[in-house]
């Protein structure tokens, strides 16, 4: 018969902790994106079109579209934000929620966008372009 593993009081209340931090710091990050959405929507907008991962022939038309998913993150239940960042969980370990979202929306909604030419580089390749941006505005 197998052991049934039942955590104490102690690592119960230290796994709370950590993963009740893990959620605020999360709630934090998007909750502050109302404050920065436009110069981090402009930055995340020049950043990729600076790198060649995004070719666009409208700098505007980006940097609106960044605009509207940022504004759309900010207002999004839970549920959404989990069932949009889904497939690029694994993109790194511990990823910044709001690098992850615009990450997602730049590889499976913006492609489809009528002034995007194409979208070049990896899923980490643009990952990171975006989130050195968002570091700058949500550390």
């Amino acid at each position: 018969m197998a052991k049934v593993f039942r955590p104490s009081t102690r690592e119960s209340s230290i796994l709370s902790k950590i993963e009740s931090s893990k959620e605020r710091a999360r709630r934090m990050a998007i909750n502050s994106i109302r404050e920065h959405i436009d110069p981090l929507s402009n930055q995340v907008a020049m950043k990729l079109i600076e790198s060649k991962l995004v070719e666009t022939t409208n700098k505007n038309g980006l940097e609106e579209q960044v605009h509207k998913a940022l504004e759309t993150l900010s207002y999004a239940e839970d549920f959404d934000v989990d069932y949009e960042v889904a497939p690029f969980r694994k993109i790194v370990a511990q990823p910044h929620i709001v690098s992850l979202y615009l990450t997602a929306f730049v590889i499976e909604k913006l492609i489809d966008h009528k002034d995007t030419v194409d979208i070049y580089g990896s899923d980490d390749e643009i990952y990171a372009c975006i989130n050195q941006q968002v570091k700058k505005f949500i550390p």
